[in-house]
């Protein structure tokens, strides 16, 4: 991926696109082909030791701790550097302004929208080279998709890549450089978000006419 893509894998429920995110993390056993990052073939390497090579992951579910404060999931998230991460906080906090404002509440306590946003902010501790979301917008409203969308775009401004499984496709594919189309644990069909939101088959198939 290059710096700052967006890619997105959508398709229909059952297709395997959040086990895909598990199989590149290392959480799942690739029987076929391998996984790389920068070059490095990393298709052996535990969850653990891929994000101390730069793979940032934020699961679906369980991907805060409730009863710690916002800013010590952040640091949380830290937990393999040795240097200073205060330069790094600084731009979780401006990249989510309600986490600075909330920094000092149990994660516990805040909305699913903001919840996802200290998930998110914990993963970038890490300085990612890439990061990767498994269904970011999962159960949350509308108006909140829209605003943690909208976050990522964010993210991916400062040059991080991210990866992202996503049960919202017309949204995802919209802000999407890269899209895969995943059927029964297939990639059914490959393009810019634009080609696929484009493409009548797609249409048909996955977004509904």
């Amino acid at each position: 991926m290059n710096p700052g893509e967006i890619a997105v894998i959508v398709g229909p429920n059952g297709a395997g696109k959040s086990t895909a995110m598990k199989a590149v993390f290392g959480m799942l056993n690739v029987r076929r082909g391998s996984v790389r990052l920068d070059g490095e073939d990393i298709t052996d390497l535990s969850p653990q030791a891929r994000v101390a090579r730069g793979m940032g992951f934020v699961p679906q579910t369980n991907n805060i701790f409730a009863s710690m404060t916002v800013e010590e999931n952040l640091e949380m998230g830290a937990f393999i550097r040795r240097d200073d991460i205060r330069a790094t906080m600084e731009q979780v906090y401006t990249l989510f302004p309600i986490l600075r404002d909330k920094r000092r509440q149990p994660a516990g306590e805040l909305s699913g929208g903001q919840r996802q946003q200290v998930a998110v902010g914990r993963a970038l501790m890490t300085r990612p080279k890439v990061l990767m979301l498994d269904e970011p917008t999962a159960g949350v409203s509308p108006i909140v998709m829209d605003e943690l969308f909208d976050r990522i775009i964010e993210v991916s401004r400062t040059g991080i890549p991210i990866l992202m499984v996503e049960q919202n496709a017309r949204q995802a594919l919209e802000i999407a450089d890269k899209g895969y189309v995943l059927v029964q644990g297939r990639n059914a069909h490959t393009g810019t978000g634009k080609e696929l939101l484009a493409d009548p088959d797609v249409r048909r198939s996955f977004l509904g006419g």
